[in-house]
């Protein structure tokens, strides 16, 4: 049975993002080779990935997606600066420059997108990376840029148990 990913901010080739988010890698060649690795370890031929956006520098979008196991589907993020076509030409499933919706209650976005307890959604996001003015996760959203999960892609399972957890009755 396949699973569904998430993940954002890969940045593939991009060293001023490495140095600008602090990235715990030598170079963007290192980084590159750590989250192909990560990611090809967990994701499977039959998965599917989410990647909500800023996917890698311009024009080299080919090179990398063709090392990445799953079937990949872009939610275009800022840097993603192609037409949609142009990316489901070079592999991608599919392409979004809107959000997309999932299971009528998950928004896949690349940017945080408002979302409050009275609200039957929750935001999965990109966009923020590490910064301290969002948290990981709560109830109604969660942030899967590659800082705050690893450098490796996340299930929807994962982020369900999380989530899960964080609406639990505390004790």
């Amino acid at each position: 049975m396949s699973k569904l990913f998430l993940i954002a901010d890969t940045h593939f080739g991009d060293d001023a993002i490495r140095r600008y988010e602090n990235r715990p890698f030598g170079s963007a060649g290192e980084m590159d080779e750590a989250l192909i690795r990560n990611w090809n370890q967990v994701v499977s031929p039959e998965d599917h990935v989410y990647h909500l956006g800023d996917f890698s520098l311009p024009g080299r979008e080919e090179q990398y997606l063709r090392q990445l196991k799953g079937h990949i589907y872009l939610v275009r993020g800022n840097h993603d600066l192609l037409e949609n076509a142009a990316y489901r030409s070079m592999g991608f499933e599919e392409s979004y420059d809107l959000p997309v919706v999932l299971e009528q209650f998950w928004i896949l976005s690349h940017e945080p997108m408002y979302v409050n307890e009275n609200m039957p959604y929750a935001n999965l996001f990109g966009h923020v990376h590490g910064s301290p003015l969002y948290k990981t996760f709560s109830g109604h959203h969660y942030c899967v840029s590659v800082e705050r999960i690893g450098y490796t892609p996340i299930t929807l399972e994962q982020i369900k148990e999380e989530i899960g957890r964080q609406m639990a009755p505390q004790c």
